[in-house]
């Protein structure tokens, strides 16, 4: 009996040894996510973010008021919503071109956050 018992660790601890485990899943980028290898990606999303952040300021100071905000946030919306929608048909990344058209939407919304937040006296 003690001759089987050793059997059946040795295989179990066989088993154990020669199964691999799977790799986990490689974190997919995305708006708001960030994946070294979609140097792209993340400095659109880098974008995103800091113009959250100014927009965040502009409440908390009570530059900005909610109408603005809300049509800002709009307006981000839709750049987040192109992003995603741009990925998707390349597999996580952005081509050039698509970088280009959201930088210059992100511009745009920049000087808005900008004028909305120093009005002309």
């Amino acid at each position: 009996m003690a001759a089987g018992g050793l059997i059946v660790v040795s295989s179990a601890t066989a088993q154990t040894t020669t199964t691999t485990a799977p790799a986990p899943a490689a974190p997919k980028a995305g708006p708001g996510a960030y994946d070294p290898g979609h140097p792209r990606v993340n400095q659109v999303n880098r974008r995103q973010t800091n113009q959250q952040r100014r927009i965040a300021n502009g409440v908390k100071s009570h530059k900005l008021t909610p109408n603005q905000t809300a049509h800002i946030e709009k307006r981000e919306t839709g750049v987040e919503r192109t992003e995603k929608k741009d990925m998707s048909k390349d597999n996580g990344h952005l081509t050039k071109g698509e970088q280009r058209n959201l930088n210059h939407r992100e511009n745009k919304i920049s000087t808005t956050i900008h004028d909305d937040k120093h009005p002309q006296q």
